[in-house]
């Protein structure tokens, strides 16, 4: 192995692995460092694949997508156990691996085991597990080294009752109860796929809201299903003590109300990994939460020749912008200039039910005072929706007044993370009501609610016609 690379990344997860794989087809030398035994990072190991696979697996033993027809006690599987759960997960986990080490292999990146620290802005040192340190040196450097669960001193952690998201993944037996701190999207994710398994979860945030940059309807539709699920909501409150009595989670809120569980899942957040780096010497400095700053462009830090992508760099923190992120980075390290990225990218969010935006809510149409109509469909109302036995689920679109263009499209329900992309290409594509309404989608689907929606703005714009303006309250000409 040698000791000079054109470019050296330090994490193996989406970002790390695409800007080596970019860099590796222009002709360049490139060295992954990954401090795990096995390459793919946090996505692999213990975030994005890891908790999709879970909820494959639940919804699957569970029988959740057939209880519309057999009623809400029906379960393939009887008694899940937590080694039900890891089975396919390990399984699935291995594919990955052997999937982007093949990758790795055929493009000719070299990966090294250990853990990348700076020792001036172009060489680092390698700490492996053997006591070994090896020095490389850098032309350029991609730092794609993600994050880990914050864990402050205040929670009791101990990886039985009190866990955190990566700990959660190595639970020995399933809890007949869950608290789960933090509703983001890792804590909304596992407390809906606990649910589905009858689990009684409750959900703990500080905050009235929460996923705000979800369009508030969809929340609304989603916080009636969990409630109709019994998954017990404790918003405005923040917590104020955690303990484990008895062996359980004693969980004491600010507002003087209290929460006990068998198990308790911390996912209040979480921090770059970038403690072992040793960011000084290279010149850098994170902040707070170990977060790089980058130019939004370029992906470049302060130091031209060093990059960040990926969670580390904060916002969106998804694994598929994280992917371009790394490509990115990579392809202007060594003079190539992309063309800019599309406007509007899907967020996914996989809870049971899954949702799925793209492009501006209807709280940022209204900020931007652009004349709106939407259109709504419900999955029930589609002849697949009944086939699959659907009692939930619809899409919201949203379409200008003034010219008939597409401002976003926001999904709730089974396959919402599949039907979005539909919508994202329209949006891009600066596609009008008249692709959906002038379009065949095929019979029986779910994309029907494309039509159904999109049928429903329509004869709302008709109406919208034929009444006196009462103002313009138009965007610019050159806006939406």
């Amino acid at each position: 192995m040698q000791h000079t690379y054109d470019l050296v990344v330090i994490g193996s997860g989406p970002s790390g692995r695409r800007g080596a794989v970019q860099a590796a087809k222009l002709g360049k030398s490139v060295l992954v460092v990954e401090k795990g035994r096995r390459v793919g990072g946090v996505s692999v190991h213990t975030g994005t694949i890891p908790s999709k696979t879970i909820r494959e697996t639940v919804l699957n033993l569970s029988g959740w997508r057939e209880r519309g027809f057999y009623g809400r006690s029906y379960r393939v599987k009887q008694d899940i156990s937590a080694e039900d759960l890891m089975g396919r997960l390990h399984k699935t986990l291995e594919h990955e691996v052997e999937v982007l080490e093949h990758q790795f292999h055929r493009n000719g990146v070299d990966w090294m085991q250990g853990t990348a620290r700076f020792a001036d802005p172009h060489t680092i040192e390698v700490h492996g597990l053997d006591g070994e340190v090896r020095r490389i040196t850098a032309r350029n450097i991609l730092l794609a080294c993600g994050t880990r669960p914050f864990r402050p001193g205040s929670v009791p952690f101990d990886g039985r009752v009190v866990l955190d998201g990566d700990e959660i993944l190595d639970i020995e037996k399933l809890p007949r109860s869950l608290i789960v701190i933090g509703a983001g999207v890792i804590g909304v994710e596992y407390a809906t796929i606990f649910s589905a398994l009858d689990v009684a979860v409750t959900l703990v945030e500080p905050r009235e809201t929460f996923l705000d940059f979800i369009d508030r309807e969809l929340i609304d539709e989603f916080v009636h299903e969990l409630r109709d699920r019994n998954v017990g909501l404790r918003l405005g409150s923040a917590v104020a003590e955690i303990a484990i009595t008895g062996g359980r989670a004693h969980c004491r809120l600010e507002n003087g109300r209290s929460v006990v569980g068998d198990m308790l899942l911390y996912a209040a957040g979480r921090v770059g990994a970038v403690d072992a780096l040793a960011l000084d010497a290279a010149g850098l400095t994170a902040d707070h939460r170990g977060r790089l700053t980058v130019d939004a462009r370029t992906m470049q830090t302060s130091q031209p020749h060093i990059y960040a992508t990926g969670d580390v760099i904060g916002f969106p923190s998804l694994a598929s912008t994280s992917m371009e992120q790394g490509r990115l980075a990579a392809l202007h390290a060594f003079g190539h200039e992309p063309p800019p990225p599309p406007e509007f990218f899907p967020y996914g969010i996989y809870s049971v039910p899954e949702i799925s935006v793209v492009g501006m809510t209807e709280e940022d149409v209204r900020k931007r005072h652009i004349a709106y109509e939407t259109g709504i469909a419900r999955f029930r109302e589609t002849s697949r929706g009944h086939i699959m036995g659907l009692e939930s689920g619809m899409m919201k679109m949203l379409f200008s007044i003034k010219t008939r263009r597409l401002l976003g499209v926001h999904i709730i329900g089974e396959g919402a993370t599949e039907l979005i992309h539909i919508g994202q290409a329209v949006l891009n594509l600066r596609g009008t009501i008249d692709y959906f309404i002038q379009n065949t989608f095929n019979y029986p689907t779910l994309a029907e609610a494309y039509k159904i929606a999109s049928l429903d703005a329509w004869n709302k714009l008709q109406a919208s016609a034929e009444m006196p303006a009462l103002g313009s309250g138009e965007a610019p000409a050159d806006d939406h």
